[in-house]
């Protein structure tokens, strides 16, 4: 069970410093410009080295968990871990779990939305719809057993080719229907209220602060 479930306040304090169970630039500044208020930080699990986890799970959250649990235990530190991707309907929610890597492994963000569009070439745009998820963990020590987890999802649909320059992964062919552009277009601040990863850190923030 999750902390985000259990009733009444915590008694810990924050922490000042938590290791990101990632290297992903992108990931790592989106999440200090939210925690940072709080007194904060998150560094990248690549400051200590640690090598990435083997993300053997059939779920988000299990991958979620088991980065948060490989990147604490490495650095000692409490973790934030987060597994997202995107699910497009028409291909039955892949990429999923496979996001980082549906063109094959080591492949790079173009590589990806190359693939998307092509498997996507023929699609009609109202059949196009699609939705980023996220599941968050957050773990104060490798054995915690009761992580906090959340969930952010994020609903849109895939456009024909990519627009804008601001994000990372599938932001540029994701289209945000209510701003009217795609993901990569939106603003810092827009995105970070708006976006999967967004709603579930603020999640995160809630549960780690009024228990």
């Amino acid at each position: 069970m999750s902390r985000e479930a259990v009733s009444g306040p915590f008694s810990r304090s924050l922490p000042e410093k938590v290791v990101l169970a990632s290297s992903n630039a992108g990931k790592l500044r989106e999440i200090n410009q939210i925690i940072g208020g709080l007194g904060m930080a998150a560094v990248p699990q690549s400051d200590f080295d640690v090598p990435d986890a083997d993300e053997t799970g059939l779920t988000f959250v299990e991958n979620a968990i088991l980065k948060a649990r490989h990147a604490a235990q490495f650095t000692g530190l409490p973790a934030i871990a987060d597994d997202s991707g995107l699910e497009v309907d028409v291909l039955d929610g892949a990429p999923g779990i496979y996001s980082a890597r549906f063109a094959g492994t080591g492949a790079s963000d173009a590589d990806n939305l190359h693939k998307l569009l092509v498997e996507l070439k023929t699609v009609p745009e109202e059949q196009r719809t699609a939705r980023f998820q996220c599941l968050m963990v957050f773990m104060t020590h490798a054995e915690d057993p009761a992580p906090v987890i959340c969930q952010g999802s994020w609903e849109g649909r895939i456009l024909f080719a990519p627009q804008g320059e601001n994000g990372f992964g599938y932001d540029p062919v994701f289209w945000v229907s209510g701003e009217q552009c795609s993901s990569a277009e939106l603003s810092s601040g827009v995105k970070n209220r708006l976006s999967h990863r967004g709603q579930a850190l603020q999640k995160l923030l809630t549960a780690l602060t009024c228990g």
